[in-house]
This record gives structure tokens, sequence and C-alpha cells, in this order.
């Protein structure tokens, strides 16, 4: 009995377990909370707002170059020529999200969590400036690469 109950605790740990990933400084957070687009490129906000597969980290690429792992509570934010973009979400999953920019336009995706068969899933969307602000404001920002 005891082992058993050891075993579920243990089992819970692991599931409800928080990931790590390399964090901005505060000032370079909030500079980017105050959602400025830079005149000759496009900002793009990629945030996951959900505590929903806490424990698991996701990749994030952008035209097929790696920018970051994303966690519970995390985003990540990228400045972009105009044009268009693949974002890219892998877990247990890869989503995939076509955004056409415009300069001194900002953008938000959403990166959904979903429960897969072993691990977690995910699912992109871009979702309108209230929602995703709102979003971004929920979470704290990644060092990207």
């Amino acid at each position: 009995m005891r082992k058993a109950l050891i075993g579920l605790l243990m089992g819970v740990g692991v599931l409800s377990g928080c990931a790590s990933v390399a964090m901005v400084d505060p000032q370079r957070d909030a500079a980017a909370k105050t959602f400025v687009a830079p005149a000759d490129k496009a900002g793009l906000y990629v945030y996951r707002n959900e505590l929903i597969g806490s424990a698991v980290k996701m990749d994030v690429a952008i035209d097929g170059k790696d920018v970051g792992q994303t966690v519970a509570k995390t985003y990540l934010y990228k400045e972009v020529a105009p044009g268009k973009h693949v974002i890219t979400s892998s877990a247990e999953d890869t989503a995939t999200l076509e955004v056409d920019t415009r300069p001194g336009a900002l953008y938000y995706v959403w990166q959904e969590v979903k429960m897969g068969i072993l691990f977690a899933r995910s699912k992109l969307h871009l979702v309108g400036e209230e929602e995703g602000r709102k979003g971004v404001l929920e979470t704290r920002m990644i060092e990207t690469r």
C-alpha cells in the first residue's frame, strides 16, 4: 500500500511538474509588452497562456529556423521582415501556420496545447489584437535564439 501511494505521488509530481526555459530580464519583457511595432518590420508574438501541459516544452520555429521553446505561461517575440512566414510548433505532432506580415504591424499567434496519445500536442491560431495582447500580458517572455 505504501509503495503504491509513493508511486502515485511521484506520478502526479511528474505530470504537474514545471519545465523551465531561459527567461529574459523583466525590463525586456516590459518593453515587449508596450506593443509598439517596428516601422520597417513586423512584430510577431507566439504565446502559450494555458497551464495544461506545463511540464512540456514545445519547440517553435519561424521559416524553418528554431527560435525557442515555450512552456506554460510564456511567450516569444520576434521581429520579422514583411511577407509570408511559416510558424511551426513541435510537440507530439507538428502544427504549422502561415502568416502574411506587413511592416509596422503586430501579429499574435496562440499556441494552444492539447492532450495527445503520449504527450501534449499543439495547434497554432492567428488571433486578433485584443485577444493576443491579453494572452501576452498573462505570460512571461522567453529568451529566443
